[in-house]
């Protein structure tokens, strides 16, 4: 019994240290149009800050398999929701470079501004990797603000 509450500690302990174990599945273009459009209904529906806080969750609904929602301000060009880089919120991104040289953070702007909705493809870290590899991502801007959920497939 001792044996097995240590054991159920020490796995409870290193889930937290080590943060989300992301799935071996690959997330889907139609889940990650959905968790967009789900964000966004919830920012909507109950607000921007608090949609914020879900989508901040690592823990949360908006993090599923190798993918997770992040919401961008196309006004203050930045993130200002990022469960798995946190450290990006809140810095200007516009003209951010993927390694070859393609503004990609531009683009989310630019098309969620001119289109409201729209695929970029681009190269970016999978979560707990350093290694840039094809990723593309759904933008799609929350009705009357000037927040865009955003999500992305691995490629």
């Amino acid at each position: 019994m001792k044996k097995t509450v240590l054991f159920m500690f020490i796995g409870i302990a290193l889930i937290l240290l080590t943060g989300p174990v992301y799935s071996e599945e690959t997330a889907t273009k139609d889940e990650a149009v959905a968790k967009c459009k789900e964000a966004a209904k919830m920012a909507v529906e109950k607000g921007l800050e608090e949609a914020l806080k879900v989508v901040n969750d690592k823990n949360g609904p908006f993090v599923w398999k190798d993918s997770y929602v992040f919401c961008i301000d196309i006004e203050k060009q930045c993130n200002i929701a990022h469960p798995e880089r946190p450290q990006l919120i809140g810095k200007n991104l516009f003209n951010v470079k993927d390694k070859n040289g393609k503004l990609f953070f531009a683009e989310f702007i630019n098309l969620a501004k001119e289109k409201g909705e729209g695929w970029v493809s681009y190269y970016w870290p999978k979560p707990n990797s350093s290694e840039p590899v094809p990723k593309i991502t759904y933008v799609y801007r929350v009705p009357n603000t000037t927040a865009v959920m955003a999500a992305g497939v691995y490629e």
